[in-house]
């Protein structure tokens, strides 16, 4: 038998004039780099299957059936010589001397960057199975968020410069003829984008992805009707045949396929100890509970609600009530409570909470959505949730990092709390009703678990039920002297422990756990300005203490705000007088006032001393170093050491309040 000989230089002539052979050898060598650089490049509105799919399809379909040859970059061979070739190109560099590569990614690039290119390319079909890149850290997060953000072009010049590891001028070149309209500018946008130690993170690689099945029941439901409208079709045909009447115009029957709703298959569960290995302790590491939370028919209903607000959706103010903004929600709760089904989402930027009326029978439009801001959480204010209101009780799921649970009186402050069970992190019921419930509201106090907890005294914290879904993080700031027993100012030891006051009180707001802050929120919590939902934290600041006239005792001065989710805030300052009830409130309303903005604060009331005299009481806040009272006829200015002022008067009439601080500026009660 013959043998042939083949020269290497007739193998490069033959392979020469197979370009399209050429080009398939390389996209074969290539083509795990190719799809990182389609999947870097399309856009990420759509979920990772997709996207997945996208990428794999891009890479495929460029290679053509034919080379073109009005291509600009033709696939030459590339010269004959000494050194490494296109094949040893390493990895994540770029390759100049195969023309057949870099041809190759010009194709998967103008896929990429075409308008809609996850709905243009006809991406293969996998049924029953869902493909997903596998799960990263908090930075593979920040980064998925961060391309999110850019545009087509920024985003492919990202995928150069990681990917391909091209630099400004050649990756703004490679735009260029891939017609990027302003390629310096793509360029220079995806520098921007802060990157990992590792540029090529496994969560962005298509080609290690993660197999789950689809909704078993769901597909159920599909096959179901898609039988269904077989025998409608068979059944119209026939009719149609047999010669029967016409149907009536404008009444088509039509059978609504199942699987338009969104796939519970695709939430975002977290390990249930992510809390403890993560720097973001809020809702988003919260691991998925309750006994229903593979449910797919429940989270099914939940998920539809939420992508179609209708009626049954309740926003608490200042919350968008529209469909979920992350792409696959967070499951944080799938149970029976109390006989119902819930469900409670989070898309980082607000907690979703599903109701669900007679167990799923009411049809689609079944169960009650509310809606409540959650952003820029922490340990505190992600502590609790309330799953289930009934009567004057309510139910909680607290935070994973909660390890025990108790409920006091706010109108007893020397009341030991009580015990709350709650297995599993559902709470049993508790009383419901915040602050502003003069009548004695209960509080829920919570510790957290010493990995989360920054100071042992701070492991504990206080949460007041203010009828929304997140309850209101309760906090206190004492004042800066404590008078004595008998109500004298403070003895010149006192005084000169004030220091560590005023330093406290530049400091933030300390947890209301102590039996001063306890007597505090006992005395003047009926005054808080604003006690609805959507309030995130509620802080008492006790910014002066004032022996009053004739020994009657002391006034303790305060000043209660309240700040929302959406930004907004309000405060009101108020007085608590020898042998009152409560606090007496002496002025507010919306703005900065007595928050880390303005810090200075001035109040003034009318008094009655127990033998009928009339006193104007003033005081202001540390920074106070004189006050001023202004009548009709009379006026009253004195220096403030103690930053307080009573001056007496024959009869209560209009005045005028002033303060000033010790910068220089005067400021005016709030009114």
């Amino acid at each position: 038998m013959a043998v042939r000989t083949v020269s290497t230089a007739a193998l490069r002539r033959d392979v020469a004039a197979r370009p399209v052979a050429l080009a398939e050898a390389s996209l074969v060598r290539h083509y795990r780099r190719l799809v990182r650089l389609a999947y870097l490049a399309l856009p990420a509105d759509r979920d990772r299957h997709t996207r997945v799919l996208a990428a794999h399809c891009a890479v495929q379909r460029a290679l053509p059936t034919r080379w073109a040859r009005t291509d600009r970059t033709a696939v030459r061979p590339s010269a004959p010589g000494p050194g490494p070739g296109p094949s040893d190109a390493p990895e994540g560099t770029d390759a100049p001397d195969d023309p057949a590569y870099a041809a190759l990614r010009l194709r998967v690039l103008r896929a990429a960057l075409r308008p809609r290119p996850a709905a243009r390319l006809l991406t293969p079909r996998v049924w029953g199975l869902r493909l997903f890149t596998p799960h990263g850290g908090e930075g593979d997060a920040e980064l998925d968020h961060a391309l999110a953000a850019l545009s087509a072009p920024a985003r492919a010049a990202f995928a150069l410069r990681t990917v391909e590891g091209l630099g400004v001028e050649r990756a703004a070149e490679v735009l260029r003829q891939a017609g990027v309209a302003h390629p310096a500018v793509a360029v220079a946008v995806a520098g921007q984008v802060p990157s990992g130690p590792d540029p090529l993170p496994p969560a962005f690689d298509p080609c290690a992805v993660r197999v789950q099945p689809t909704d078993l029941l769901r597909r159920r439901r599909t096959l179901t009707a898609a039988l269904a409208v077989g025998v409608l079709g068979l059944t119209t045909t026939a009719g149609v045949l047999g010669g029967s009447h016409p149907a009536a115009p404008g009444r088509p029957t039509t059978v609504p396929l199942a699987g338009a709703d969104p796939d519970p298959s695709h939430l975002v569960r977290v390990a249930p100890d992510a809390w403890q290995h993560t720097s973001r302790v809020d809702f988003t590491a919260w691991p998925a509970r309750g006994e229903r939370r593979e449910d797919g028919a429940l989270l099914g209903r939940a998920l539809a609600a939420w992508a179609r607000p209708g009626s049954r959706t309740h926003a608490e103010p200042g919350t968008d009530a529209g469909p979920p903004t992350a792409p696959a929600p967070h499951l944080l709760f799938a149970g029976t409570v109390d006989g119902t089904g819930v469900v409670v989402f989070s898309d980082g930027e607000r907690i979703a909470r599903y109701t669900d009326s007679q167990n799923g029978q009411g049809g689609r439009d079944s169960g009650d959505l509310d809606l409540a801001r959650a952003d820029d959480a922490d340990p505190t204010t992600a502590g609790a949730v309330v799953l289930r209101r009934q009567g004057a009780t309510v139910r909680y799921l607290l935070a994973p990092w909660v390890d025990s649970a108790e409920t006091r009186r706010i109108d007893r402050p020397d009341t030991p709390a009580r015990p709350l069970d709650h297995p599993d992190g559902l709470t049993s019921p508790a009383p419901a009703g915040g602050p502003a419930d003069c009548q004695g509201a209960t509080l829920l106090q919570l510790h957290s678990s010493p990995v989360v907890a920054e100071k042992a005294e701070r492991s504990a914290f206080l949460l007041a039920d203010l009828g929304g879904l997140i309850p209101a993080h309760l906090t206190y700031a004492p004042p800066p002297e404590r008078p004595q027993p008998d109500g004298s100012p403070p003895d010149r030891a006192q005084a000169d422990r004030t220091q560590a006051d005023r330093a406290q009180a530049d400091r933030e707001p300390r947890e209301a756990t102590a039996q001063d802050a306890l007597q505090a929120w006992s005395r003047a919590g009926c005054a808080v300005p604003d006690g609805t939902p959507g309030v995130k934290q509620l802080n008492l600041w006790a910014f002066a203490l004032q022996p009053l006239p004739q020994n009657a005792g002391s006034a303790s001065w305060v000043c209660l705000r309240a700040d929302r989710w959406d930004g907004a805030g309000s405060a009101a300052t108020a007085v608590v007088l020898p042998g009152a009830r409560g606090a007496q409130r002496t002025g507010g309303g919306p703005g900065r006032a007595c928050g880390r903005f303005e810090r200075d604060a001035v109040a003034w009331t009318w008094w009655r001393s127990p033998h009928g005299a009339e006193f104007v009481l003033a005081a202001g806040s540390r920074r106070v170093t004189r006050l001023t009272v202004k009548g009709s006829g009379w006026s009253a200015d004195r220096p403030a050491p103690d930053r307080t002022l009573a001056v007496e008067r024959p009869a209560r009439a209009a005045v005028q309040v002033e303060a000033l601080l010790d910068n220089g500026a005067r400021i005016d009660p709030p009114h």
